[in-house]
């Protein structure tokens, strides 16, 4: 379970990311997340992980505040986290299975993974990670020579090596054409229901967050305008959360 108890974020430059935000996330849920850009959105999700440091209240996981964990503590409760990124964040020039294995740096000392001395346990869970989104042929591959889709799926692959037991996608299929797209949201969907993993994804696409999610939550301006399960998402509850009518490119194929 993750908690948000009254968290604000505000930058530097005064723009406010979140403001007073109190949710409480079950365990197993897939969550999209809806938005204008700019509503706060990739600050809610990277607060969880702490990449974003809040401003104010706190972030609570299983009982635990992440938003006052340091040191080892904090890694522990990092590698619990998985984080799948738009741009996929990956080492292109290693190989697939190099990259997998990235998600085992939390349990080992620095100098062990610098070498990549990564123990056979670790190396079959990387490959069985790698066999779950049906690209385990790939595992001996140089990064940089797959495809968008796959790569993404190399990320998914590295969270489900991490042994997580959340995962938070920002944007994950913002760079994919439609057909990649479901497939990428597919492997999400099944990793989420056969591993019970709860699941939080940022997504632009309308269709989409109705096809997936279990539950929904707009944010306009930092704060939550919307929240409950997809029945309830109607065309004009997210024009209220869009805070104008739906526009055809906020719809999955509507650039095509």
């Amino acid at each position: 379970m993750i908690e948000f108890q009254n968290v604000s974020k505000v930058y530097p430059n005064g723009t406010v990311g979140l403001k007073n935000l109190n949710l409480t996330i079950h365990k197993g849920e897939f969550i999209v997340i809806v938005g204008l850009s700019g509503a706060g959105k990739s600050t809610m999700l990277r607060s969880i992980n702490r990449l974003h440091e809040i401003t104010d209240g706190q972030i609570v996981i299983d009982g635990k505040s992440i938003t006052a964990a340091s040191g080892g503590e904090l890694r522990r409760m990092r590698r619990d986290i998985g984080m799948i990124f738009q741009s996929f964040n990956l080492v292109k020039r290693s190989s697939v299975l190099r990259n997998v294995l990235s998600g085992r740096v939390g349990y080992h000392p620095t100098w062990r993974t610098v070498l990549g001395m990564f123990p056979k346990h670790d190396v079959d869970l990387a490959l069985k990670a790698l066999e779950r989104v049906n690209i385990r042929e790939k595992a001996y591959s140089r990064a940089d020579e797959l495809s968008g889709g796959q790569q993404q799926r190399v990320s998914i692959a590295r969270a489900l090596a991490q042994e997580a037991k959340i995962i938070l996608a920002d944007e994950p299929v913002a760079s994919l054409d439609p057909l990649t797209t479901r497939q990428v949201m597919d492997d999400l969907q099944r990793i989420n229901q056969e591993l019970g993993i709860t699941t939080i994804v940022n997504l632009h696409f309308i269709d989409l967050a109705r096809e997936y999610a279990t539950r929904i939550i707009g944010l306009r301006a930092g704060q939550v305008v919307f929240d409950g399960p997809v029945a309830e998402a109607t065309d004009d509850k997210f024009s209220e959360i869009y805070g104008r009518a739906i526009k055809k490119d906020e719809l999955l194929g509507g650039t095509e």
